[in-house]
């Protein structure tokens, strides 16, 4: 029978990567010491409101550009990505 196959590691041996909650998402303040955490998009934690809505308007940004770059590619005939095609209509007699 072989031994050490498997491993097992606890949290204390990871101390090479931080905790999610360790740090401000956007100013990297650090957080705990009994003070608000403010989340966003589930697992993203703010020191304050002021950093939470900072990061809310730099997605809405994002959100907004990446639609102004999407319609501009469906309006833009000469970025069509399939190429025009000559089709035949008509009626084969078969025999």
């Amino acid at each position: 029978m072989r031994t050490g196959m498997f491993s097992y590691t606890t949290y204390e041996d990871q101390t090479n990567e931080p905790h999610f909650l360790d740090a401000c998402h956007l100013c990297r303040k650090p957080l705990g010491n009994n003070s608000d955490i403010f989340m966003y998009r589930g697992n993203t934690p703010f020191c304050s409101r002021d950093c939470r809505q900072e990061e809310i308007k730099l997605d809405e940004n994002k959100e907004k550009s990446w639609k102004v770059t999407s319609s501009r590619r469906k309006s833009d005939p000469n970025k069509n990505s399939t190429p025009n095609k000559n089709v035949r209509t008509g009626s084969v007699a078969v025999a």
